[in-house]
């Protein structure tokens, strides 16, 4: 019988080794207290990246319709933490959330085009410069500028002692998982560097996961966070889209919001030319009292 005691033992340390390097890497696997990563980008870094500059203050802008639209996520400023997937944010998913948005607003008859701009096209901290060399090259009136922040939180909830069993890690929920979304669309005149609107967009995704679902979990999170932050973007953005029509459409004589003119062959029709038509005539019609009165 003593022959076989070694190989007996042998198998013993091996079976221990190996369940010791299983329960090593689920532990690895999991944070051990509670985690925050962040990934962002920043409209005002982008556009003013030098503080120490004068603002240029901005002119009226001048919206030859129909217009040239472009669409651009900003430079992301980087990611913060270690273990969300908020830094997946891969062109692909930015493209295509682009794509939505630019379907909702394309069949729009004072929209002539909407290009969606790759993010490779803008430099951080580019600021107008930038754009105005985007412009040259699509031939584009008008910019909207997105810039996200997404936060995952990651905490180990009262079941994560289970963790530490090979059945109780597959089984057990152990992780509660929050995932915050936050878009800002801003809409400028590229040539006056005019801010014409802006509009948010939020989610907020809840979720809880075993210990080997944690990272995928989380990715799924990430992307249908910003899924459902661009269903919000898009509803704010036309709510913003028709208080600027109001805006032009009532702006006081001599504080003219933007003004609108026309590009040859260009009939119009349409909703929002119907309001700038509108207030473009009232304000003639002001202007030519206040000159009979004089």
């Amino acid at each position: 019988m003593k022959p076989q005691a070694a190989p007996v033992r042998f198998v013993a340390l091996v079976v221990a080794l190996l369940a010791s390097l299983f329960l090593a890497g689920c532990a690895a696997m999991v944070p051990r207290g509670p985690r925050k990563s962040e990934k962002s980008s920043s409209v005002v870094e982008f556009l003013y990246p030098r503080q120490t500059e004068p603002l240029i203050t901005p002119g009226v802008p001048v919206l030859r319709l129909p217009l040239r639209v472009g669409l651009a996520f900003v430079p992301s400023s980087g990611g913060r933490g270690g273990y969300s997937t908020a830094g997946d944010f891969s062109e692909k998913q930015k493209s295509a959330l682009l794509q939505r948005v630019a379907e909702e607003f394309k069949a729009s008859t004072f929209i002539q085009s909407i290009d969606v701009i790759p993010t490779t096209y803008l430099r951080p901290g580019g600021g107008f410069e930038n754009l105005e060399q985007v412009r040259g090259l699509l031939g584009l009136d008008v910019v909207a500028l997105v810039a996200f922040d997404q936060i995952q939180f990651t905490q180990e909830n009262k079941l994560s002692l289970a963790y530490w069993t090979i059945v109780g890690a597959y089984l057990f929920k152990g992780n509660k998982n929050d995932t915050h979304t936050l878009l800002e669309a801003v809409v400028y005149d590229i040539p006056s560097r005019k801010l014409l609107f802006r509009a948010p967009g939020a989610s907020q995704m809840l979720d809880t996961s075993t210990m080997v679902e944690v990272r995928e979990r989380l990715r799924q999170a990430s992307a249908a966070g910003f899924d459902k932050a661009t269903d919000d973007l898009i509803a704010n953005l036309k709510v913003q889209l028709d208080a600027f029509r109001e805006r032009v459409k009532n702006a006081p004589a001599g504080q003219q919001v933007a003004r609108i003119e026309h590009r040859p062959g260009y009939r119009g029709g349409g909703a929002l030319d119907a309001w700038f038509a509108g207030g473009l005539t009232l304000l003639a019609l002001v202007r030519w009292l206040s000159r009979r009165r004089a």
